[in-house]
């Protein structure tokens, strides 16, 4: 019996390791696909056929394109197989401990600039299909919300370290950082105009803690 129930845990390890190992390469030919080719022009075929498993097995793994490409969107943030709400995020818990506002804006930053690199590709993917799809056009509203929603809470934890600058609102703020946090700005500064992300990322603290902070 007890040698059954080790063949029985067994087996279900080795399910989950190669449901996971499945689930890793969807999502991996997947963000190929969609950045070389755009999100209209890749099929769910395509995708199951780069990943060396029948269609069947994409759409029960992750759901049908739009759901594929919400989840690409939300692990590129998260950072890990999984969607996590900001909160849980360890950079949040990390900012919310810090007591002091410049240093707070600074683990944002570089936060932002791992996240970036991942993320914002795949934005240059939604945009241009945000027009064609009504489904990931509510996505592009609802991560744009949610962005500016989690801005607010950043600019609440700020001003509670009472160096928010008296002639700047904890509303104004937030949408100060929410502009300068999206992916599109990160494009245009590190994709087109050629600066490395390092560059980005002290220029980004500077203007923040210029820009929010009482001198």
């Amino acid at each position: 019996m007890a040698r059954k129930q080790r063949r029985r845990a067994y087996d279900s390890s080795s399910r989950q390791e190669s449901a996971r190992a499945t689930r890793q390469a969807i999502l991996t030919v997947a963000r190929k696909l969609f950045l070389r080719h755009g999100y209209a022009a890749t099929t769910m075929p395509d995708i199951a056929k780069a990943a060396d498993v029948a269609l069947d097995t994409v759409y029960a793994v992750v759901g049908k394109k739009p759901a594929l490409f919400r989840l690409l969107v939300e692990t590129a943030i998260s950072g890990g197989d999984e969607a996590v709400a900001a909160e849980q995020r360890d950079y949040v818990q990390t900012i919310r401990a810090e007591q002091d506002a410049s240093r707070k804006l600074r683990i944002y930053a570089a936060a932002l600039c791992k996240i970036q690199p991942r993320l914002a590709p795949l934005f240059n993917a939604l945009r241009a299909a945000a027009s064609l799809d009504s489904d990931l056009r509510s996505l592009w509203q609802e991560i744009a919300e949610r962005r500016a929603a989690n801005m607010r809470l950043f600019a609440d934890d700020l001003a509670s370290t009472g160096r928010l600058r008296a002639e700047l609102s904890v509303s104004a703020a937030a949408d100060i950082i929410w502009s300068m946090n999206s992916p599109e700005f990160y494009l245009l500064l590190v994709e087109q105009r050629g600066w490395s992300v390092e560059e980005f990322e002290r220029w980004l603290g500077d203007a923040w803690i210029r820009l929010l902070l009482a001198q």
